[in-house]
């Protein structure tokens, strides 16, 4: 029984190839859940026992912080075309630093919620309130693995990977990275006029 040996070029290629369709056909299912938890709003929103409510401050801010993140990482990226290594690194670090800062602001937004006696479940809770815990916390979640795919690609930032020649980490984490900005926004756009 004989193995076909793939060479280092070989396989590169393949995964240049390969690598954005899968990621994409990954996005798509995100935006199925999204949708199905959007419908879902409109349907129950339609209850007697819906209660209106203001999004807290912090939800205004992190749409600046995660929309400030990707051009951020923008510039890693053209840095890249340029060879500019610490370009690169300075981009994606900035990014990781927003992103961060828009899961502190998460969070912080979360505790408002909780101080205005606002549960995601409970005998005082309400659907209104629980669907907003939902949608913010899977997307949160989605952009945790976000972070942890932006540490890697900083990490390979410092060794100098990414340039005019190959940058495919660099543009797969910048897709994901700018769809997950795309994603809140549309969010954030949605619970503020159905919420």
């Amino acid at each position: 029984m004989s193995t076909a040996l793939i060479s280092l070029e070989e396989r590169s290629e393949i995964r240049s190839k390969t690598a954005k369709p899968l990621l994409w056909v990954g996005m798509m299912s995100m935006v199925m859940l999204f949708a199905a938890f959007t419908s879902a709003i409109v349907v129950r929103r339609a209850e007697p026992n819906w209660i209106l409510f203001d999004l807290p401050p912090d939800l205004y801010i992190s749409c600046f912080i995660i929309a400030l993140s990707s051009l951020t990482l923008m510039y890693a990226s053209r840095s890249a075309k340029n060879n500019n290594y610490q370009g690169v690194k300075i981009g994606v670090g900035a990014t990781l630093i927003l992103g961060i800062a828009f899961v502190i602001s998460q969070f912080s937004g979360y505790g408002a919620l909780v101080d205005a006696g606002m549960f995601f479940a409970g005998p005082t809770s309400n659907a209104s309130w629980s669907f907003l815990y939902v949608v913010v916390g899977v997307h949160l979640g989605h952009l945790i693995g976000g972070l942890v795919v932006l540490m890697i690609t900083l990490a390979n930032a410092f060794k100098q990977r990414y340039n005019s020649n190959d940058s495919l980490g660099l543009q797969l984490t910048s897709i994901y990275w700018h769809f997950l900005d795309v994603l809140w926004i549309y969010l954030f756009l949605f619970l503020l006029l159905m919420i």
